[in-house]
């Protein structure tokens, strides 16, 4: 006979027994109603079928919502005696907690908020939370990437801001990276973007190390640009990676993020201690930031595969695109003869006034138009092959060069395009970029 059991709270931390065994978890609110929803200890979501569970006791009472919004309400103060650091909250996990009514995650919006949920970084430093707007990275466009310029600009010409953190969803995280990398001039103090694979109510989330090393990174004397993350899958040091030359690399691992083409500027440990890698980072000085938040929308990155259509590019020239990066296979071929010869329609694209960029699918290495004969031809079309350019950073910063009218003819655009503005673009790679 099963016992009756006091009707539980989502919110509430409850213990069931089911099949001689027994589980604890946070109930969630479940949307089938012969179903309970359990979050687990280890971060997973289980449910459990109500008739197959014997018995179920409550562990914990959740906190009521008026005692958590008076909570909230309360004034938060800084210390006075720490340096100051702007967190610009834009999304992804790392700017959200557990809900545990709905099992999903909701954003931090305060900064006590933000001080409950990760109290180690207010040890190092007094934390002002900025909040533009909150989206998961993939809703993100080009608009957003400028609102964010604009607001680490700000904040980087506040005389009392030694860095500003911007917390961002992984997924498309390298390309805002590559966007304040054009968008912010003469960068005078630190700005780190960092992100979590792993939300915070996890045992295994990544997020706790990633801010605290932000934190430290944007203290250091590091002026510029970095997505700042777990250097390994263990929880024992971050990387602080140059920000238009990194990449994701993995779905789920917690060191998604790597360098590509080059090293990363430093490690970075929980304890405070920085071990330089590169000595060629800009270094903080007093320089007026200069916000050059601009964008041409009408940009596209593909991709070439075998039996592609050639006619795709005169489709974006009809659509009034004014640019592509089209990503080249091996040292910088594309179809060159046969049904899907791309030559002909890619001097016929640029002719008419297109920018046609090409970078490297395989991420690592670089494009070199001078050792295949067909490559020499499809060069002589006007395409400007970019070496070791990541193919996103390409695409920001082909959309940002061309939102600059004085940058839109053939001859300036290219000029800008091969520029090295930011360290887009490296010497000869040795191996040991290759890992």
């Amino acid at each position: 006979m099963k016992k009756p059991y006091k009707k539980p709270n989502p919110g509430d931390r409850v213990e069931i027994r089911i099949n001689n065994k027994t589980e604890q978890g946070t109930l969630l609110d479940s949307y089938d109603s012969s179903v309970l929803l359990l979050k687990l200890d280890n971060g997973y979501n289980i449910g459990f079928n109500k008739k197959d569970i014997s018995e179920l006791k409550i562990v914990e009472k959740a906190k009521e919502d008026k005692k958590e919004k008076d909570e909230n309400e309360k004034e938060f103060k800084q210390s006075g005696q720490k340096p100051i650091i702007d967190i610009i909250l834009t999304g992804g996990t790392i700017a959200s907690k557990l809900d545990s009514k709905t099992g999903g995650v909701k954003p931090l919006t305060s900064a006590y908020e933000f001080f409950k949920t990760y109290p180690e970084i207010f040890e190092i430093a007094d934390i002002r939370i900025k909040n533009p707007f909150m989206k998961w990275s993939e809703n993100m466009h080009s608009g957003d990437w400028m609102r964010i310029a604009r607001e680490v600009g700000k904040s980087l010409n506040d005389k009392d801001v030694k860095g500003v953190i911007v917390s961002h969803g992984t997924d498309f995280l390298h390309y805002t990276g590559a966007a304040l990398s054009f968008m912010l001039k003469d960068l005078n103090k630190p700005v780190v973007l960092t992100y979590s694979q792993r939300s915070s109510d996890r045992g295994s989330s990544d997020t706790h190390l990633n801010l605290v090393c932000s934190a430290y990174a944007a203290l250091s004397d590091i002026a510029e640009v970095m997505l700042v993350g777990h250097g390994s899958i263990n929880d024992d040091f971050c990387y602080a990676l140059q920000g238009n030359k990194s990449r994701k690399m993995h779905t789920s691992r917690r060191d998604t993020f790597k360098p590509i083409n080059c090293k990363p500027y430093a490690k970075i440990f929980a304890n405070g201690k920085i071990d330089l890698i590169r000595n060629d980072y800009n270094k903080r000085n007093k320089n007026k930031v200069k916000i050059d938040a601009v964008f041409e929308p009408r940009v596209a990155l593909i991709k070439f595969y075998p039996g592609q259509d050639p006619k795709i590019l005169d489709y974006y020239r009809k659509k009034g695109y004014k640019g592509l990066i089209i990503e080249f296979a091996g040292l910088g071929q594309i179809a060159s003869e046969g049904k899907f010869n791309f030559i002909p329609e890619l001097k016929k694209v640029i002719d008419k006034g297109m920018i046609v960029c090409a970078t490297a699918q395989t991420v690592f290495g670089r494009l070199d138009p001078y050792v295949y004969e067909s490559a020499r031809r499809i060069a002589e079309t006007g395409v400007i092959y970019l070496s070791d350019m990541l193919s996103e950073t390409a695409f920001v910063k082909l959309g940002w060069v061309l939102a600059h009218k004085e940058y839109r003819g053939k001859v300036m655009a290219k000029h800008y395009m091969l520029q090295n503005i930011n360290k887009e673009f490296n010497e000869r790679l040795g191996e040991e970029f290759l890992e």
